[in-house]
């Protein structure tokens, strides 16, 4: 029998409450929570890895730049607004991503990104007639190159991958030959969290050939991405999750400092031209990451990605992995002790996640709906996965602890049948 700490309630360990209350009171990140905007102090976020939280600075700082650089500078807010996604881009390179200045900016979606670098890549391999990728990469991820392959006459070559383990090195080394002219893979699966060999992929690749793009999207301020290291060709990724620059914020894109002048993307827009002020007659691409733009860049979401970027800086990339790493690993301990009795199967490596972890159970869509209704916002993923983000930046030990105990709680119940199992909206 486990010791009972009175005013817990009953059958709550002693041991795995103190020991969260612990982690917290040592937890190096601790003073990152009080950065963002927590307005219900009993709702537990598990999915700040599909919307982060609201940074306090980004309020502050686009209501400055809509009353008094939109609203009392007008047009002349462009002398500070023009080198904005320079600025966000260079900040993400120094100190969320392992770049050099001038090889990420800022602007436009993820898909619109991933698709003028994907067309990029293949027209940089003329002759070769297949891109790569896996069959748990991201739907738009899939989608996207689906076209860029159909506009082509190419073909997409899927690769099977294991939904909880992610895509291999010896899989994809399987998959190459001298006809692959791209591969494209996300860096962190979406469903699982596993995180990919980045290096050895990129490097089997090479090997082959062909060039590499990757999607890190639920890499970016999560987890250490080693783009000089590995040298990866391409990248694109998302602000609005674990980077917290809030809803449809811009995406951003990485090109290798060596292919900027020899790459040409589909999309000719005036902020992708050498000397756009000069209204020239024919496209003349900049000489830099800055021919990848496209029209004119998006300022309040660019200010917003900004004031992410700058506290993901502030709190330093390996302390968020390190802490990131902690948390799932405390929530596998819960799961390994509470959940198995209940049906539930860990659907995440042990070893080798991102930011969160996931849960398979028959019954996933009604718990999912359970735990919405106990003030825990998860996420469902098909097939039956439970999605748990957690946050580094203002995820607490003990915010894991009370929302695994109310999910026990609701098994122990069953009050998650009391909900409807179709699956009628999206989380």
């Amino acid at each position: 029998m486990p010791l009972i700490l009175p005013g817990y309630g009953v059958g709550v360990p002693v041991d795995r409450l103190t020991q969260a209350q612990r982690l917290d009171a040592e937890d190096p990140l601790a003073a990152f929570r009080d950065e963002f905007v927590i307005d219900e102090p009993d709702l537990v976020y598990f999915d700040g890895n599909s919307l982060g939280r609201l940074p306090r600075a980004t309020r502050s700082r686009l209501r400055t730049a809509v009353d008094q650089e939109w609203g009392v500078d007008l047009v002349r807010g462009w002398d500070r607004w023009i080198g904005l996604a320079r600025e966000v881009g260079d900040l993400l390179a120094g100190a969320v991503l392992e770049a050099s200045p001038g090889e990420v900016t800022l602007g436009d979606s993820t898909s619109v990104n991933l698709y003028k670098l994907a067309v990029a890549a293949c027209d940089a391999r003329p002759g070769r007639r297949v891109i790569l990728t896996d069959d748990d990469n991201f739907p738009t991820d899939r989608y996207v190159l689906e076209g860029v392959a159909a506009a082509r006459s190419m073909t997409l070559r899927v690769l099977p991958s294991d939904p909880d383990i992610g895509v291999t090195l010896a899989s994809v080394r399987e998959a190459l030959d001298d006809d692959v002219a791209l591969v494209s893979l996300s860096h962190v699966a979406y469903r699982s969290g596993a995180i990919a060999d980045l290096a050895g992929i990129t490097a089997a690749a090479h090997a082959a050939g062909a060039l590499v793009l990757w999607d890190l999207c639920h890499s970016a301020g999560a987890v250490p991405v080693p783009l000089r290291s590995a040298g990866v060709d391409l990248a694109v990724g998302c602000t609005y999750k674990h980077l917290n620059a809030g809803p449809g914020a811009p995406s951003f894109l990485y090109v290798r400092q060596s292919l900027q002048t020899s790459l040409r993307q589909p999309i000719w827009g005036w902020f992708g031209q050498q000397d756009q002020f000069a209204m020239g007659p024919a496209y003349d691409p900049a000489p830099s990451v800055d021919r990848f733009l496209v029209g004119t860049p998006p300022v309040l979401g660019g200010y917003a990605a900004l004031c992410g970027v700058q506290l993901s800086a502030a709190a330093g990339i390996d302390r968020i992995f390190a802490k990131g790493t902690a948390l799932g690993d405390f929530a596998v301990d819960l799961y390994d002790e509470w959940l198995t009795p209940h049906g539930f199967a860990l659907a995440s490596p042990r070893s080798g996640r991102g930011a969160h972890v996931t849960l398979h159970h028959p019954a996933a869509w009604q718990i999912s709906q359970a735990l919405r209704d106990a003030s825990v916002i998860p996420d469902y993923r098909t097939p039956d996965r439970l999605r748990l983000g957690f946050a580094p930046l203002y995820t607490r030990f003990v915010d894991v602890y009370e929302g695994f105990d109310r999910l026990r709680t609701i098994m122990e119940a069953e009050s998650w049948r009391r909900f409807s199992a179709n699956r009628s909206r999206v989380t």
